[in-house]
Order: C-alpha cells, then sequence, then structure tokens
C-alpha cells in the first residue's frame, strides 16, 4: 500500500494509539511519530449496542471503550480538518470496533487500513508492513 505525502498513519491496539505522518513522498516514504494523543475527556463506549459475548470480560470491555474513544478522537481530527488522508493499523479485533465509530467524513479521507498488530514496533518496521499491503 502506498503512503500519500504528508498522510497520517494511526496505530493502534487495544490499549495504546500512536499518530505518525508521512514526512517523506509517496515514493520515499518516511514515518515520522507525530503523538502519542490523550483520550482524555473522550469516554466513548465499545461494544455498546451489540451483543458481544466477549464484552463480559473487564479487560476485554476496556479495549473496545479504547477503540471506540480512539475513532471519536480520529473523527474529531479530521472534522477539524487536522487530519486530510488516513491509515490506520490495527489488530483485528481493535479494528472492527473502530470500524464501527466512523463518522462519513473519516471515511472519506481513509486511504488504507490495516489489520495487525504493530503497536510497539519502530517506525520503519511499522512502514515495511504498511508497504507490503
Amino acid at each position: 500500500m502506498k503512503i500519500p505525502a504528508n498522510a497520517h498513519v494511526a496505530v493502534v491496539d487495544g490499549e495504546r494509539f500512536v499518530l505518525m505522518r508521512n514526512a517523506g513522498t509517496v515514493a520515499d516514504a518516511k514515518l515520522a511519530h507525530v503523538d502519542d494523543p490523550s483520550l482524555d475527556g473522550e469516554d466513548e463506549s465499545g461494544a455498546h449496542g451489540h451483543n458481544d459475548p466477549r464484552s463480559d470480560d473487564y479487560r476485554t470491555q476496556e479495549k473496545l471503550d479504547h477503540a471506540a474513544s480512539v475513532a471519536s478522537w480520529l473523527n474529531r481530527a479530521v472534522l477539524q480538518h487536522r487530519i486530510e488522508s488516513l491509515i490506520i493499523v490495527a489488530d483485528p479485533d481493535t479494528m472492527g470496533e473502530l470500524r464501527r465509530h466512523y463518522h462519513t467524513a473519516l471515511q472519506d479521507v481513509l486511504v488504507g487500513e490495516l489489520a495487525k498488530q504493530l503497536t510497539g514496533m519502530p517506525g520503519p518496521d511499522i512502514l515495511k508492513a504498511i508497504e507490503a499491503a
């Protein structure tokens, strides 16, 4: 998958959220760490309104809530025009919950998704995984 110049890359799992940006070009992408966004005040609830047998588990519910809060943060950043193109990388469970909360504006700027656990990996390894997808 090609990463457009200046595109943001959100790397998410059930506990972490890292935001990067392509500081290079499409042909020579270079991911630069932008932020570890604060989710304070997001307080979104994951698994709300659907029957997920896993949501009875406290740890699983926290992970679903985290994903919903990340989606809320990304939605707001897109609506405020702070993110104009976006790639989301998340483990499959987190990706599924994120998708449930996408605003249509976020869907419009979404360049791609990669359902893979990559949090905690260095930027060059994340870049390689995205480009190989």
